[in-house]
């Protein structure tokens, strides 16, 4: 029994002095094969590897004018290995910070769950952006705070204070940044809206890296075998944008102290040739070490200097969108040129009643849109709606809802800069839900006239534009023009063709040409050229919003525009004037002195949102 006991010990002593010699062999394994912590902190004794960030790519107008390019700059680095024992004062007095600011860096650059690469022996960002002047004063104290390096790089500058929301700008990587791509780590710099985030691929380039030889000192005694294990960068790639630069500055300075959008589009390609947003802001005050507090100080703005109202701004369209019923009903068969509808100062019918202006009743499809008509549009949605030949109101609603998507509305076009909403064209479904399944043409009679629940962006506003300015097709609404040595998506060339035939844009168009020559949009009338527009008076709490859409020349045009001053009044008050001026800009290439005269007019009339704002 006694033998049989020092047995079974010996085998427990023998197979737990093979576990234990096992697990060695195991770590030792992981130590030397997977992990090259021990390789970092041996190459870091000898060599420093350090980053060559590339230039980014720079950005350019349609005409070639620069409007976004890169200026050295300084990081301030750290290895926290070698900078033990340093006068901490001293360091902070000579960059002008104070002790508590350098503590706390320090411990940020050492959370792992902030800095997710963070090593001991490696470079870490300790301070970014230092300018010519500060990297100077700083370069000659140096040598007095070992463990410390200077990185160049560079920071965006702009040349024009203009198109802030098209062109966005570059802030430091966050952790979900880091996530995503292996390419960042902590203190590197990425687009963080407009065309910088869109196209934050080609422009950042491709990072090269420099390897040094260090002394037994640490002391930097030149490049390791001649740089021949160096990699030099890969420059980003340049940008040129769609935009015009004297179309947007016109845009911006004629939407001063409003609210709302501009938006041009060259009908035959699809470019955007400004985007508007108001207010904006000057995309100059966000770079350098000061980004963070002047962007805290727009995002606390009541008037929301930093949303796109162009891509984000949702709005009823008002009458603009009348002439996408007109083609609608047309195409059904629900109407045609010739079909007049009464109007006695709106649409009445079974205790219902929608209000409209003076003008000559009945009348057919083209004076119902040069004069804006709502009775019209009430009469044809609800015939629609209403016929028997879909059987149920349900089917008419999804005839009709396919129609809007067809023309670009519900969803998002697809423009190359982040942030697009969607805007609404409610479905068969939306209003079953919202009324148990019991409603008809009468119950939903305002979007027709593009009121209730249907809401569109100003781009796809301008958009509607486009198609009726090409009769029926658009491509894909976008604002980069051309890609240095790469082609642009396939989705921005495309042809997207609408449910309706030419033939019925034709009729569409003469009443948009009306509406200019003698009807709501009289003041966009020129004799230089023949405009076609629409007006849009979009119901809203307090004063209602002014809108426009139109383009020119009517055959082979070459702008198609939409413009929206929220709280404005009527169309013709903001919307129109606005709308002629950006054409006439475009297409002569200046305004005249009489036109330059009405610029300076609507430049200096001021909305008070104070009512408005929450």
């Amino acid at each position: 029994m006694a033998d049989n006991h020092l047995s079974y010990r010996k085998y427990v002593l023998g197979g737990s002095a093979i576990l234990i010699i096992a697990i060695y062999i195991v770590r030792l394994f992981f130590l030397q094969m997977t992990s090259d912590d021990f390789k970092r902190r041996a190459d870091s004794n000898a060599l420093m590897h350090r980053i060559q960030f590339p230039a980014r790519g720079a950005i350019s107008d349609r005409g070639g004018r620069l409007l976004v390019y890169n200026q050295p700059a300084y990081d301030i680095m750290v290895v926290m290995k070698e900078q033990i024992g340093i006068d901490t004062l001293d360091l902070c007095e000579s960059l002008g910070i104070d002790v508590a600011w350098y503590r706390r860096r320090m411990e940020e650059i050492q959370d792992r769950r902030r800095n997710p690469g963070y090593s001991a022996v490696t470079q870490q960002l300790f301070m970014s952006q230092l300018s010519v002047e500060e990297f100077s004063d700083f370069q000659e104290k140096l040598f007095r705070f070992p463990g410390f390096y200077i990185q160049k790089r560079s920071i965006r500058q702009y040349t024009t204070s203009a198109a802030a929301h098209i062109l966005g700008d570059v802030g430091e990587v966050s952790e979900s940044d880091i996530e995503r791509d292996d390419y960042y780590r902590s203190g590197d710099y990425i687009g963080k809206v407009g065309v910088e985030r869109s196209y934050e691929r080609q422009l950042r380039g491709v990072k090269g890296s420099e390897i040094l030889l260090r002394d037994v000192h640490g002391r930097i005694k030149g490049r390791y075998q001649g740089g021949s294990f160096d990699v030099q960068p890969i420059p980003g790639k340049n940008l040129t944008l769609s935009i015009d630069l004297p179309l947007q500055q016109l845009g911006e300075r004629l939407m001063q102290n409003k609210l709302g959008s501009i938006v041009a589009i060259e009908p035959s390609t699809g470019e955007i040739l400004c985007m508007v947003s108001a207010p904006s802001y000057d995309p100059r005050t966000m770079v350098g070490r000061q980004r963070g507090r002047h962007h805290k100080m727009l995002s606390n703005d009541p008037m929301k200097p930093l949303l796109n109202r162009a891509i984000m701004g949702v709005y009823p369209p008002g009458s603009t969108f009348k002439t996408s019923q007109a083609l609608t009903f047309l195409q059904e068969g629900i109407i045609t040129p010739q079909t007049a509808f009464p109007c006695s100062h709106g649409f009445h019918y079974k205790g219902l009643k929608v209000g409209c202006h003076g003008h000559a009743s009945p009348l057919p499809l083209v004076p119902a849109i040069a004069t804006s008509c709502n009775g019209y549009f009430c009469w044809g949605l609800y015939y629609m709606i209403g016929n028997s030949k879909y059987r149920s109101v349900q089917n008419a609603m999804t005839t009709w809802k396919d129609y809007m998507v067809s023309m670009g509305f519900g969803y998002r076009l697809g423009v190359d800069l982040p942030g697009e909403a969607r805007g609404l064209i409610p479905n068969a479904p939306f209003y079953d839900k919202a009324y148990n399944g019991s409603w008809n043409g009468l119950t939903i009679i305002s979007i027709s006239i593009g009121q209730g629940e249907v809401t569109l962006t100003p781009l796809q506003i301008a958009n509607l534009g486009a198609t009726i300015a090409n009769r029926g097709w658009f491509i894909t609404p976008h604002i980069v023009r051309e890609i240095q040595d790469e082609p642009l998506d396939t989705l921005y060339s495309r042809k997207r063709y609408t449910k309706v035939s030419a033939e019925n844009y034709e009729t569409v168009v003469s009443g948009m040409q009306k509406a200019v020559e003698g009807g709501t949009c009289r003041s966009a009338y020129t004799s230089q050229y023949i405009t076609c527009g629409k007006t849009g008076t979009a119901q809203n709490r307090g004063h209602d919003h002014s809108v426009f859409m139109g383009f020119a020349p009517r055959d082979n045009p070459q702008i198609a525009i939409a413009v929206y001053v929220e709280n404005g009044g009527w169309g013709a008050t903001f919307g129109v004037p606005i709308g002629a001026l950006m054409m006439e800009q475009f297409i002569n290439g200046k305004l005249s002195e009489a036109s330059q005269a009405k610029a300076d007019a609507i430049a200096e009339k001021t909305i008070n949102y104070g009512n408005y704002i929450r």
